[in-house]
């Protein structure tokens, strides 16, 4: 048999397999979506927001992703342009004109990744600024504390409504810098929650402590840590931020508009038990959350639990301590 006539008949195993191949391929790709809703499709794998400040984040992100596709689409339609149309023919087997140092072409390749770079970071910087802005007086001050292997909260709260109460400063925030302390509620004497990497939701099952959040109030969070770098990440607030130790104290505020129980975690390797840094977000009506707090302080859990390490005021203090 010649080598074409050989060359043949092994390539049509190979064809009457192609159908196999592409009903099988499509038939997989069938069953893993099955349960995909296409609701969810607009947000690119996205979670559903539930703070107000989370629609500005999910917008970035689906703005990218359409600068990425259109740029996709352009390298895709060019590569096979040039394959179909500028293939090798049978007939004409002669090395095609070759192009060099074609200036344009060249000034289009610079400039281009320029350009698309130059407009990502404008909206980054614009979405930043929006999202770490920061209000003078917030309803409500948060301080979570990461340490190895779980989360705490501190509630900078006037729970008692007496306004004699908190007056001195708690030596147990003493990290947080002075220009955050003085826009604490006046008389917050404060309660915390705790958890350690065995605590449960009691409602749900799900693991870690839970931290308490009214709906439609704007809540402060500052971040500290008592041993390693950490990450605060609540998954539907689309954002999250990092928990330095010393220092650097990180801050930003947000308003659930969303009531429910959600997940959070730590998003950054801090150790051995990293995994079970995990932790739960509870929105609930503002009457509701205040009446957590009283039922948090009924049980003894007055005061604070220590932010972080303790360090000099001028250390404390010397930095913007917002990242």
């Amino acid at each position: 048999m010649s080598p074409n006539g050989s060359d043949r008949s092994s390539r049509r195993p190979m064809r009457r397999k192609l159908p196999q191949v592409l009903t099988a391929g499509l038939i997989l790709a069938t069953a893993t979506g099955c349960s995909y809703n296409w609701e969810d499709f607009p947000r690119l794998g996205m979670p559903t927001p539930v703070t107000e400040e989370a629609p500005r984040i999910l917008s970035l992100w689906q703005g990218s992703w359409a600068a990425a596709l259109a740029t996709g689409v352009l390298v895709w339609g060019l590569i096979l342009w040039s394959v179909i149309f500028h293939r090798r023919s049978r007939t004409k087997v002669e090395v095609p004109p070759q192009t060099r140092y074609n200036m344009p072409i060249e000034a289009l390749y610079t400039v281009t990744p320029l350009i698309i770079v130059s407009v990502l970071f404008y909206f980054t910087a614009r979405d930043e600024s929006k999202l770490l802005a920061l209000s003078d007086k917030p309803t409500h001050t948060i301080g979570v504390v990461g340490y190895q292997w779980s989360w705490g909260f501190n509630y900078i709260e006037n729970v008692d409504g007496k306004a004699d109460t908190g007056a001195t400063p708690a030596k147990e925030l003493a990290v947080i810098p002075d220009k955050y302390q003085k826009q604490f509620p006046q008389g917050a004497e404060g309660v915390y929650d705790y958890g350690i990497p065995g605590t449960r939701n009691p409602q749900n099952g799900n693991p870690g402590p839970t931290l308490w959040l009214p709906k439609g109030e704007k809540v402060r969070f500052i971040l500290t840590s008592r041993d390693v770098i950490h990450s605060f990440w609540v998954v539907p607030f689309l954002f999250k931020q990092d928990v330095f130790p010393g220092h650097n104290v990180n801050v930003f505020e947000v308003t659930a508009t969303k009531e429910g129980t959600f997940k959070g975690k730590c998003a950054e390797l801090c150790g051995v038990d990293h995994s079970r840094m995990l932790f739960n977000v509870k929105v609930v009506s503002p009457e509701r959350y205040q009446q957590h707090l009283k039922e948090l302080a009924e049980k003894g859990q007055t005061g604070y639990i220590p932010a972080g390490m303790e360090i000099t005021d001028s250390a404390r203090n010397s930095e913007s301590n917002q990242l």
